[in-house]
């Protein structure tokens, strides 16, 4: 029996890697290393070489970019330009004595992919780009991305700078996260107020997929002659949101189009109205004797498509909730399942305070009994 089941599993893998090369095949991708990835669900859904350690190019300021806008929650320093942040290759044209703000280093690298921008960011953050690299790579651990090694706040070629496709796809899933990001990289085009001197500078985003493709929300370019083309992009239909990544593609804008076509045919976002409901738990020893819940937003649940009429939905609420209460306190849970597994959950916060009742205090033994 063990000998049957071990064929049978053997044989389902060489099954499974068959029908992906074949679907990579007829999908005709270039790319020596790609991943098509759902962020709603944390699934891959098209890979190849997707563990592969590759140049990454200039998608490496998708990171220089979330760390300076992280820093830019807290306050956005004047930045003025230095000799030691002048970088070759692409750039945003900054000159010596230039001063900006830290956000605007970020419109920069999104949007003219400038080096000079990345290093500037590098050492406003950090005092050295060695030091800046040690916070790059400790925020990658920190997402997940376990086969990456940053040493460049630019991406140009080092040999010990590297990361892999499904890497990168995780760095996109954690910057779309942050709506500053998010709302720089989805413009064709940006401008900068110039603190000194004083003017204004246009910048278009290289990334044509803003263009080419209808559902594109964003993305970075990269190139250098070692790394090839390479592109890390997402795009959002129907509740759905995938991110592709190719490394070393000849065609990437083709590459992302046709695999962004394959997944939106094969995925779709289950309709739910959690966050316009309201649920109710039961209050004891309160002031009311019931409190309001509510989601703090709404939620998507992808399944692929042929999924879509199993998924259920059940909603977890204690049979009785002991006050006092805080409003924002989590007191239930709504879960959606399908099959036994749980795809997507969200948390009931209590709408309200709910106080204690005094009068309990003021009541004798036998009263307190009876209730």
């Amino acid at each position: 029996m063990k000998r049957a089941l071990s064929f049978a599993l053997f044989f389902a893998l060489i099954t499974f890697n068959i029908n992906i090369t074949a679907c990579a095949e007829e999908l005709s991708i270039s790319a020596q290393a790609y991943v098509l990835y759902c962020v709603e669900n944390d699934t891959v859904i098209l890979q190849k070489n997707a563990n592969e350690k590759m140049r990454v190019a200039s998608t490496t300021k998708i990171m220089t970019t979330l760390l300076a806008l992280e820093q830019c929650e807290a306050s956005d320093p004047i930045v003025e330009f230095r000799d030691s942040m002048i970088a070759e290759g692409s750039s945003m044209y900054l000159k010596v004595g230039d001063s900006v703000h830290l956000s605007d280093l970020a419109t920069g690298m999104m949007m003219a992919s400038g080096n000079d921008a990345a290093n500037a960011t590098a050492l406003t953050i950090s005092d050295s780009f060695e030091n800046f690299s040690e916070l790059m790579n400790k925020r990658a651990k920190e997402i997940g991305m376990a086969s990456t090694n940053f040493v460049t706040a630019s991406g140009l070629d080092d040999d010990n700078h590297y990361s892999t496709a499904l890497d990168m796809a995780k760095l996109m899933g954690e910057a779309l996260q942050n709506e500053r990001f998010c709302e720089i990289t989805k413009n064709k085009a940006m401008t900068v107020e110039f603190l000194v001197p004083r003017k204004q500078v246009t910048y278009n985003n290289h990334n044509r997929l803003l263009s080419l493709y209808e559902y594109c929300i964003g993305g970075k370019t990269g190139y250098t002659k070692s790394a090839g083309r390479c592109l890390v992009s997402a795009a959002r239909k129907d509740g759905v949101t995938l991110i592709a990544v190719t490394l070393n593609a000849p065609s990437d804008w083709d590459d992302h189009i046709t695999l962004y076509n394959h997944g939106f045919a094969l995925y779709t976002a289950v309709a739910n109205d959690d966050k316009n409901e309201t649920f109710t738990a039961n209050v004891v020893g309160g002031v009311a004797d019931s409190v309001n819940l509510h989601c703090k937003k709404k939620i998507s649940v992808v399944v692929e498509k042929d999924c879509a009429d199993k998924v259920t939905r059940i909603v977890y609420i204690p049979k009785f909730v002991y006050a006092p209460i805080k409003a924002n306190q989590c007191v239930g849970v709504v879960v959606y399942r399908l099959d036994d597994e749980v795809v997507a959950s969200t948390p009931l916060f209590a709408s309200t305070d709910i106080g204690r009742k005094t009068e309990d205090n003021k009541k004798g033994f036998f009263s307190k009994l009876f209730d």
